[in-house]
């Protein structure tokens, strides 16, 4: 786990505590911070507001799209992948914001998962973090033609389009719950000068 901690923004904490998130909040700019269930509506919502907040911002259209697009999918994902809503696990609802540094922007996803999903997850995540643009391309192609993630079981799609858009290698952390669940935190960034790629 050395790659995603060295990586996180700031003080290369984990992502998967709320303390953690709040210390990150104190020294970064946030454009946007929610926490609760996100549904279909939900993710509308936050994408206009999201909308209005950058129109009033002087960025490239390209990184835009870009953070839109992101945006999106990680959103989707939460959704997809909701366990419930019970109150003892009320204060591990998901979460999600929007932040920037002078270089970057950066988009964090936190959610609760089933521990089985985990090797799939971190499989697929560093499948695509050893790839350059022209091998996400190529992967991306083959898993929409055959329905499955290389050497990996499921299609993952997503995982693939976000590291294309993003041209960062993806930064993630699983922390335990309990025995059956973990957090898991995504953390992408999006860099503000669209000539600089470092995938």
């Amino acid at each position: 786990m050395t790659q995603q901690k060295e990586s996180l923004n700031p003080n290369k904490k984990s992502l998967a505590h709320f303390f953690g998130l709040h210390h990150l909040m104190g020294q970064n700019e946030i454009i946007l911070v929610y926490s609760g269930e996100i549904t279909q509506s939900q993710i509308k919502t936050l994408l206009a507001f999201t909308e209005r907040k950058f129109s009033m911002v002087n960025m490239e259209d390209i990184v835009r799209r870009k953070i839109f697009n992101i945006m999106v999918e990680m959103l989707q994902n939460i959704s997809k992948n909701a366990i419930d809503n019970t109150p003892e696990f009320s204060k591990f609802a998901p979460i999600f914001l929007i932040g920037e540094t002078e270089e970057i922007f950066f988009l964090i996803s936190n959610n609760k998962i089933s521990n089985d999903k985990i090797e799939m997850l971190k499989n697929r995540i560093e499948k695509v973090n050893t790839l350059d643009a022209v091998g996400l391309k190529k992967l991306y192609k083959e898993v929409r033609l055959t329905g499955k993630f290389s050497e990996v079981s499921g299609a993952g799609i997503g995982i693939i389009d976000m590291a294309r858009k993003s041209e960062n290698k993806l930064t993630y952390d699983f922390t335990a719950i309990d025995d059956a669940h973990s957090m898991y935190s995504l953390q992408i960034d999006i860099h503000k000068n669209v000539n600089i790629k470092t995938k």
